[in-house]
This record gives C-alpha cells, structure tokens and sequence, in this order.
C-alpha cells in the first residue's frame, strides 16, 4: 500500500472510531503525529515558563531547586502524562479529560472535570501571554513606568488577539507555525544551554546541589516571604517545573484533528514531557552554572534571569537570544488558545457552557471553532488584567492538574472493572500504582500552590469549587445531558477497531 493510500485509510479508521464516540468528523484532521507532539512541546514551552517564572524556582533555596527540585517534580508529572496517555489511547476525541472522566465516572465528574480543565487553560493563556509581556518589556527594557498597567493590558490585548487570528484562520497556519515552534524551543534552548556553559568560568556542579535560603529577596518586593524552613522552601520551588510542565493536554484535545489518533495522541503526550523535562533541565543548570555571583542573582529577583544574561553575555548575543525566546513564548501562546478553543468547543457542543450554540459553532471557511477562539481570547486578557503574574501561574497550575489528575483517579477505580477495553497504546499493570502517585501529587501541589504570596490563589480556587458545587445541585445535574450516550467503556479495541457499546454511567 502506498502512504497516500494508508493515509487514506488511517483517516477513515479515525472518522469511524469518532463516529462509535458519537461525533461526526467537523474539524479538518490534518496534523501529522510529529504536529500532535509538537503543539504539546509548544505550550509546555520550557523558554516560557522555565524563563519567566526562573525566579519562582531559584529565590527558594537556590541551585538546588534547580538541580534537585526539577527533575523530581518532572518525574511525578512524568506520571500523570503516562496515565493520561492510556486513557487518551482508548477514548481519542477533542474533549479529551472531560469525555474520558464522563466515560469512566459519570457525565457529573466529566463537567467538573471539564470546568477546572477549561479554566485552567484560560488561565494558563493569561499568565503566558502576560509572561510574555513582561518579557518583551524585561529583555528590552521598554520604558513603560508612566502607566505601567494601562501599557500591559493593551500589550496583552494585542499579543492574545493576534494569536486568536492565526487561530481563526485555520489548523494548517497554526500547525504550520507550531511546528516550528517545536523547533525553534529546541534549538535555542540548546544554543542558550552551550553558550551560557561555555561562559561559566568554572562549571561548579556542586551549586546544583547546595542549598542556600533565598527567601525575603528582593527586600522591597520578596519573591517569597522569609522563613528558615527549608524544607518548605524546597517544596515552594517545585511551582516552577509544576507550572512549567503543563499544556501537554494539547495533544488530546487536537485529537479530532490528529492522523491515527489513538496511537499518536498518547505518543504526542508522553513525549512532549520527556522532552521538555530532558532540555529543560539541562537549559536551567546551564543559567545557574553561568551566574557569576549567586547572592548577587537572588538579590534581583523578578529580573534575575535578564541580569544573568547581561552579565555574562555580550549585548548583541544576549539580545539575539531575548528575540529567539520572546518569539517561542508567543508561540506557546498561541498553541495554547488552539487547545483551550477545542476543549471550549468540545464541551459546548455537549451543551456544557452558557451559550453553548455559538461555542460549538465551526466556521465553514476554515472549519475552526471560531466563536470559541475569540471567547477563550477575551476571557483571557481579562483575567490578566485583575491577577497578579505568580499567582495565576500558580491558580492555573492548581487547575490544570487537579484536571488531569480526576479521569486518572477515576479510572484508578474502573481499570479492570468496567473499562476493560483499552486502545492500542497502553502501560498495563503500571497505570494503577502510578495513577495513585499522581494523585498524591496532585494534593501536594494544591497545597503549595496557594501558598503566599499566593493566598489569592485560596480564594479563586475555593470559589470555583463552591460554584461549581452550586450550579450542579441547584439545576445543572437534571439539565446536562453529558456526551452522547453512544459513548462507551468498551468503544475502542485494541489497535483502534470499534467493538460492541452499552450506556454511560451516570454519576
């Protein structure tokens, strides 16, 4: 068989296993499994957030938080991604967490889950593109003080709705580019990673490994409070990678877009982490082991990462290299609207969100969710404008992984029970064991994430959770019908065929 002919016939295989989940094909499945990894990569996006919240991880307890604290943390979300991967083999639509919760527990778990997914990646969009404006404005040293707010909401404003046009215009422009991206994070992290440790006048490993009380710097404005516990310093840094290595959902909810789906979803997801969590590590050890004085660093805090670079580097290569991150930092933006845009769509088209009959809407120009774009967009921008930077990275973290982790923890207790059928990617008997490691996890990064000078995070997690608790007992438990009810535990058999089907559960 030729490739255009298996290309063909992979492509009927994925209309046919979405049509058994209970959708018709609507969006154009154009994105190749490398794409599928790629916007993942895009969103993770280790020049975003391992750049712009480098403060977050170093002002704790220095080197260490780097050396020791990010590859832990990596190893857990390591974890989630695998569990994730099992159940995005099995159950390959663009509502990805939501359906597969839905499947396995109930429609009630599917809309919680896919409220705290959608406001996690609402959230997320906002502290990108707001760490990209801080960036630009950091890196280049623009002089905005006169109006510091009024310069950001409209910086914002047009980063987040230039990517929304991109977006509008259809998955081959936004593949085209995020694809790119995905190259574009590996080279320059890479060149930054060489140049920055052949800089380093003596490549002291032991800094990687040294513990030093960074908290209460800088004095006029702390990136953490002071405190002499460094345990709790320690655990305070893992925001970092924990904010860092989140987006790769992105591969799921491009399901409906993505060739043979069931087998390159779950790779997409999987890699994207390894990947992200390899390099980054790698990039941020560089930074440390090229700081040419530590206490010095700590003491810049917020701007610690702009100061490292002008101080070691000349100021055309260090300039170079602020382009080369500012624009993989847009980029991730807009890979980021394209995942939060089809969960948005997804869970409308279940009739999940106010005004869902516009939201699932798909132009037939460009067959995008377009409604959804824009919506996600303004959502977005407006968050950003009342929240501080730290703290929504830390609230999106919270939502983020509180939705991953729900359909890992429900199919903790369905594995083997009533889902039996699994796709054809899998880990077997190893889903259960780390199932329950990430739930763990994901407890201890609630609890870190809300810590301060976090505390609002307290208030707007615990606001979500008590309106969520509302809307449902008071009438949206009888209204929402959930996904179709052609959606079963048993849909999808190994290697993609459909097999026999019953009811969904509900909760």
């Amino acid at each position: 068989m030729t490739d255009e002919g298996q290309k063909d016939q992979t492509l009927a295989e994925d209309e046919v296993t979405l049509k058994r989940l209970g959708y018709a094909q609507e969006l154009a499945r154009r994105m190749s499994g490398f794409s599928n990894f790629a916007i993942s990569l895009s969103i993770i996006c280790i020049l975003a957030g391992g750049i712009t919240s480098f403060q977050v991880g170093f002002c704790t307890v220095g080197g260490a938080s780097i050396g020791l604290g990010w590859p832990i943390v990596c190893l857990f979300s390591l974890m989630v991604a695998l569990t994730m991967g099992q159940v995005a083999s099995a159950f390959p639509t663009a509502g990805g967490l939501y359906h597969w919760a839905s499947i396995l527990g109930g429609k009630g778990w599917g809309w919680i889950t896919a409220w705290f997914n959608l406001a996690g990646l609402v959230t997320v969009l906002a502290a990108i593109n707001a760490g990209t404006y801080d960036f630009i404005v950091g890196a280049f040293q623009l002089p905005v003080e006169k109006n510091p707010v009024a310069w950001k909401a409209a910086g914002v404003s047009v980063i987040t709705l230039s990517q929304a046009v991109f977006n509008h215009r259809g998955i081959r422009v936004t593949t085209l580019l995020t694809d790119f991206s995905g190259w574009l994070i590996l080279v320059v992290s890479l060149l930054l990673t060489v140049v920055l440790a052949g800089k380093s006048a003596a490549l002291d490993f032991s800094r990687l490994i040294t513990f030093a009380n960074y908290s209460g710097l800088p004095a006029e404005s702390p990136v953490f409070p002071k405190t002499e516990n460094m345990a709790w310093l320690f655990a305070l840094g893992a925001l970092l990678p924990a904010y860092t290595i989140t987006g790769f959902d992105a591969s799921a909810h491009t399901s409906e877009e993505t060739i043979g789906a069931a087998r390159n979803v779950p790779r997409g997801i999987v890699r994207s982490v390894l990947v992200s969590s390899l390099f980054g590590w790698i990039m941020l050890a560089a930074i440390v082991l090229a700081i040419p004085d530590m206490d010095a660093a700590a003491r810049q805090g917020g701007n610690v990462f702009y100061w490292i670079m002008r101080e070691v580097l000349s100021p055309r290569l260090a300039g170079a290299f602020f382009v080369g991150i500012a624009i993989a930092q847009y980029l991730c933006g807009l890979a980021t609207l394209t995942s939060a845009s089809r969960m948005t769509y997804a869970f409308a088209r279940d009739g999940g969100l106010p005004f869902s009959r516009g939201l699932r809407s798909v132009s037939a120009a460009h067959q995008t969710p377009a409604i959804a774009i824009w919506t996600v967009s303004i959502t977005a921008i407006l968050f950003m404008i009342f929240i501080p930077y730290t703290t929504i990275a830390a609230v999106c973290a919270v939502f983020l992984y509180i939705s991953y982790v729900l359909p890992t923890a429900i199919g903790f207790f369905a594995h083997g029970r009533t889902w039996k059928t699994m796709g054809p990617w899998q880990i077997g008997r190893w889903y259960r064991p780390l199932a329950a490691l990430s739930v763990i996890f994901c407890g201890f990064l609630i609890v870190i994430g809300m810590q301060p000078p976090n505390e609002q995070a307290v208030v707007i997690v615990g606001g979500a959770v008590a309106l969520l608790s509302v809307a449902w007992f008071a009438g949206v438990r009888t209204r929402f019908q959930g996904p179709p009810p052609t959606i079963m535990l048993n849909s999808i058999a190994p290697g993609g065929a459909a097999s026999d089907s019953t009811n969904v559960r509900n909760m």
